[in-house]
């Protein structure tokens, strides 16, 4: 298949490299301002000074860019592997630290972009599911390995999305300004319970 040529910009984009990353730029841009609904492939191209053509060439369809820009690979980035490292034991703090730590780096941090499309677009909860599953509670479940593991495991991710939205998009006060220490402290315990705590009906992990 031979590679579309770019308009109005010549000699600009001289590898297909420099144009794929040119689209994810402009993806990630305006997704994070505009959320999957309303952005357009063809906006997404605009704002990149390429052809539609090319932005279909590279990613498919739109759901393969809004995925691509938002770094949605089989890879799993170091902060996350840490999280799991250590075992069980202090499990609840290390999650709560990591994620809100990603999100103060950057505000298009992929949790956090997928959550505030999600509510509004079917395909962006699908991806929004997907990424829960397989970076927090599909790992979760198989550690505690017990007949109750993906209900605890649920039981963190809503901590978890709960917290996101709360902090970063209605942005609740005191949540919206507390110091990711605080933050640690207090919904720290409440993830660790959820995973090793005993429930009022006794339930408690095997």
């Amino acid at each position: 298949m031979t590679e579309p040529k770019t308009h109005g910009r010549p000699g600009r984009w001289r590898t297909g490299a420099e144009s794929r990353q040119r689209i994810l730029a402009a993806a990630r841009k305006l997704f994070h301002e505009h959320g999957y609904g309303g952005t357009t492939v063809r906006a997404v191209a605009a704002e990149a000074g390429v052809d539609a053509a090319m932005v279909f060439y590279f990613f498919g369809t739109k759901q393969g860019l809004f995925g691509a820009a938002l770094e949605m690979s089989a890879h799993v980035p170091p902060a996350i592997e840490s999280v799991f490292a250590g075992g069980l034991d202090g499990i609840g703090e290390r999650m709560i630290r990591t994620v809100v730590e990603s999100i103060e780096r950057s505000d298009r941090a992929p949790l956090l972009t997928l959550t505030r499309s999600a509510a509004t677009h079917d395909e962006s909860e699908a991806l929004l599911l997907e990424y829960i599953d397989r970076e927090f509670t599909g790992r979760l479940a198989a550690m505690l390995d017990t007949p109750d593991a993906a209900e605890r495991a649920g039981m963190v991710a809503v901590q978890i999305l709960g917290l996101a939205v709360a902090r970063y998009i209605v942005r609740v006060e005191p949540l919206a300004s507390a110091p990711v220490d605080e933050l640690v402290a207090r919904f720290g315990p409440l993830v660790q319970h959820c995973l090793t705590g005993t429930f009022t009906d006794g339930r408690r992990p095997a």
